[in-house]
């Protein structure tokens, strides 16, 4: 679960670093509170100084969404190659099905809340397939009020462990209104990452087959994307940990321990996920910055 989890979305949210640079960021992550384990994974803070030249970062789909502050000076992110957005500074980033490019401006200073595939869906009225492929500030999701109560209390707090008691008491309340996880949807999500994405859909359902076309609803609605482009991603994944961890250069045995039929299927969903082949990946200039997270 980890090669799943660790993604390449918030890693890329800092400039272009030589290894020494590394050295300054601090990227944490903290545990969630009982009652939210099963929702969200963890709670991650990452700190950058400013540096005096910045790059675009190209964005790696990773299956999870997240729910971040951003404390620091604005990131923006590309539409084409010139043209850009800023990203709102509390912002929920959903489900992301292809490659993108953001540029910070400046020092980095977020923290954020990772959830579980299925668990963001529990705290919001609106289908999560809305949310795909883009950044949604909280005021849309939440009201301009309750958003900008927690974003203020966010800011104001005096340290990370004052801002996590902040979060986790909104969550907590969200949870109130009884939203609950479907099962079909969680325990196809738990053979998913469990397997590293290469279980199919098909053999989970073997034995009721007629239970797919709900799934598939359900999957939407609650994790924006379909059963299969969540197993590609967590597999794609599982890839990338190892390209990342120079754990073999042999792109023939990367693509059969992650579960692939071949090479040719490692490279094309590969090109799909991350705009780049393997190769041009292991040579990436972001390549140092991300083994530090893998790692």
């Amino acid at each position: 679960m980890d090669s799943f989890l660790k993604s390449a979305k918030f890693f890329s949210l800092v400039p272009t670093l030589d290894l020494y640079k590394l050295y300054s960021m601090e990227y944490k992550t903290y545990e969630p509170h009982i009652d939210l384990k099963s929702l969200v994974s963890c709670y991650w803070t990452l700190e950058v100084p400013k540096q005096i030249e910045t790059q675009k970062q190209r964005i790696v789909p990773d299956g999870c969404i997240e729910m971040a502050f951003i404390l620091g000076d604005d990131i923006k992110r590309y539409t084409s190659d010139k043209e850009f957005l800023l990203q709102p500074r509390a912002m929920v980033l959903g489900q992301t099905i292809e490659p993108f490019f953001i540029e910070p401006t400046g020092l980095v200073n977020t923290i954020a809340i990772r959830f579980y595939p299925y668990g963001f869906a529990n705290f919001i009225s609106e289908p999560i397939e809305n949310l795909v492929n883009k950044e949604t500030s909280l005021e849309q999701l939440f009201g301009f009020e309750t958003a900008t109560d927690l974003e203020q209390n966010i800011i104001n707090a005096k340290d990370t462990e004052h801002r996590i008691n902040i979060i986790e008491e909104f969550l907590l309340n969200r949870l109130n209104e009884e939203k609950t996880i479907n099962a079909i949807v969680k325990n196809t999500v738990d053979s998913l990452l469990s397997t590293n994405g290469s279980v199919s859909i098909s053999s989970i359902f073997k034995d009721n087959p007629s239970k797919r076309r709900q799934l598939e609803r359900n999957f939407r609605k609650q994790i924006g994307v379909s059963p299969k482009q969540l197993g590609k991603l967590i597999r794609l994944q599982t890839a990338l940990k190892m390209l990342l961890n120079q754990q073999s250069e042999n792109l023939t045995d990367i693509a059969y321990n992650s579960e692939y039929f071949d090479q040719a299927h490692f490279i094309k969903d590969f090109r799909e996920f991350t705009g780049i082949n393997p190769k041009e990946f292991i040579t990436h200039e972001n390549l140092a910055l991300s083994a530090l997270f893998y790692k």
